[in-house]
């Protein structure tokens, strides 16, 4: 669902994969930001050399229920959140 939706907006996902946190210990961040809902209190520390570390907390979509149609709406909205506390982001911390 989440390709499908990304797909709406013209992001192509499809490829895309999880990765281990473990492959980026060894580079230097600006910023590592944590999105999971409930990623602040239970991910673990992510130990590679960051300057800032932020959390931005969103629902799982994937643990959505409901109807087909209000599952994919639960995504889209997720979805749509993201986009705009990411904006805010960039706005906030990376435009200058």
């Amino acid at each position: 669902k989440a390709i499908q939706v990304m797909k709406e907006e013209g992001i192509d996902i499809q490829s895309h994969h999880p990765k281990p946190v473990s492959r980026f210990t060894n580079r230097k961040f600006d910023y590592v930001i944590t999105v999971c809902d409930d990623a602040k209190g239970s991910c673990p520390v992510f130990s590679g050399r960051v300057t800032h570390r932020l959390h931005i907390g969103f629902e799982d979509p994937a643990k959505a229920t409901g109807s087909e149609e209000e599952i994919l709406n639960f995504f889209r909205e997720i979805r749509n959140e993201i986009k705009h506390d990411f904006r805010v982001f960039y706005n906030k911390y990376i435009q200058t």
